[in-house]
Order: C-alpha cells, then sequence, then structure tokens
C-alpha cells in the first residue's frame, strides 16, 4: 500500500502593503534626490552658458501686460570681457565691497542687519552680490525662510562652481536697472546710447546707484537721493584703487 503523501505547499507568503509612513519618507527621498540632480545639473549648466531669462523678468512682463503698459523686455546679454570694468567695479563699490574675499556671505552686514532691524521699523537688508545672484537666477522674489534657506543653498552653490568672475558676470547681466530694462547692456544703449563696453565711470555709478529700488529711482531723470549716491560711489570706486580691484577675482 503506497505511503500517503504527508508534505504540505506552504501558503503563499501575504506581503505587507507599505504603511504611509514609509509612502511619505519614500516621496521625500526621491524629491530631494531630484532636487539636487536638478539643481546642481542646472548650476553646472549656467556656468557656461548666458542665463536665458529670470522669473523676475517673467514676472515683469505679465505685470505689464495685464496693466496695459508695454511689456517688451529689454535684455541682451554680454560677456565680461565685452563690458566696460568700470560697471563691475561699480556694483562691487556699491553693493558688496568685500565681494573678492567672502564666500559668499558677509556674516558682520548681517548681525549689524539684524541689530538694526531690532531696533527700527525700516527692514535692511544684507545680501551680498552672490546671494542676490542666487536668488535672481534660480529663485523668485519675496521673503520667507524656504526662500531664503535655497538661497543660501545656491549661494554657496554658485561659489563653490562658477568662481567670483563668473558670479559678477551673471549679476551685471541680469541685474534690473529700470523698468522692463535687465543687465548692463541693455540699460547702456537706452539710457547712454553706447555700448556696453564703451560706459565710463560716471554711467557706470548711475545705474549702480538705482540697483537697490530700479522701479523707484530712474538714471535718465534721478531724484535727490540718486544724485547724491552717484559721486559717493565714484569715490568709493577710487577709494577701492580702481578696476585693479576686481582684477584677479577668482575664476574656479
Amino acid at each position: 500500500m503506497a505511503a500517503k503523501n504527508t508534505f504540505r505547499k506552504t501558503p503563499p507568503k501575504i506581503r505587507k502593503k507599505p504603511s504611509l509612513l514609509i509612502k511619505i519618507k519614500s516621496l521625500v527621498y526621491k524629491v530631494i534626490y531630484y532636487f539636487l540632480i536638478i539643481s546642481v545639473g542646472s548650476v553646472i549648466l549656467f556656468k557656461f552658458i548666458p542665463i536665458p531669462f529670470t522669473l523676475t523678468m517673467v514676472d515683469q512682463k505679465f505685470s505689464s501686460l495685464f496693466s496695459g503698459d508695454d511689456s517688451e523686455i529689454h535684455y541682451s546679454w554680454r560677456s565680461y570681457d565685452n563690458i566696460s570694468k568700470e560697471m563691475p567695479l561699480a556694483v562691487v563699490a556699491a553693493e558688496d565691497q568685500l565681494f573678492p574675499d567672502h564666500f559668499g556671505f558677509d556674516f558682520k552686514s548681517m548681525q549689524n542687519a539684524y541689530k538694526n532691524n531690532l531696533k527700527g521699523k525700516k527692514v535692511r537688508g544684507a545680501s551680498t552680490i552672490s546671494q542676490q545672484v542666487a536668488k535672481n537666477v534660480f529663485l523668485w522674489q519675496g521673503r520667507s525662510y524656504i526662500r531664503k534657506g535655497l538661497e543660501v543653498y545656491f549661494t554657496t552653490l554658485i561659489e563653490i562652481i562658477w568662481g567670483k568672475r563668473r558670479i559678477l558676470e551673471v549679476y551685471i547681466n541680469v541685474a534690473e536697472m529700470g523698468k522692463n530694462t535687465f543687465g548692463v547692456e541693455a540699460a547702456s544703449q537706452r539710457y547712454f546710447g553706447v555700448s556696453a563696453k564703451n560706459i565710463n565711470r560716471n554711467q557706470a555709478a548711475k545705474l549702480a546707484a538705482v540697483l537697490p529700488s530700479p522701479r523707484k529711482w530712474s538714471v535718465t531723470k534721478p531724484g535727490p537721493y540718486v544724485s547724491r549716491r552717484v559721486p559717493k560711489i565714484m569715490g568709493q570706486m577710487r577709494a577701492l584703487g580702481g578696476v585693479s580691484y576686481i582684477k584677479d577675482l577668482r575664476k574656479f
């Protein structure tokens, strides 16, 4: 008589569905991973090619369209070698005199600005040129902890990957210098009738003088504040030693 088969089939294991927490963690890891890939990749890419546009340009375009104003954006990229060195010197003298030496952040100015803001009602910033480039190229305008954190991240990236000369080149090309006017080439052509390569020290100082608030102040019709600011910037340009101050900016 044949023996009975006593072996039983092992029932298939029932796979547990991942919990909601695990799904959230997985999603967060993926978002961080792709953000790092895209952000680092874009910074590397823009080290070598001109910036096609910024979110500020897009915002100005749509704002002008909705208000019925002239919506043409004046923007023309010029390489660092095709821009008068008076212009990068002027923005350094006006905006960030420690630019050649710091690594993206001026902590002393930030501390002083924080103390000043605690005492008064007017908010005073201490953003370096590097921070402004990070904001203008990769982020949006406005104030929030998220945007500020991303600004720190992108500032560190461009300091490491771009170097000082590229940061300054991008800044003077994308900075807003008047209504719908971005960069030194477009501003020089519109306001002075010359190319960026041929502007003089006074003209460069005028463009730098309106940078804190280019929609409020005018290069062609300067008010009392801008009129006082221009000779001060020119004085600082001389005090720094002229264009030799930015001659040996770090390229890498």
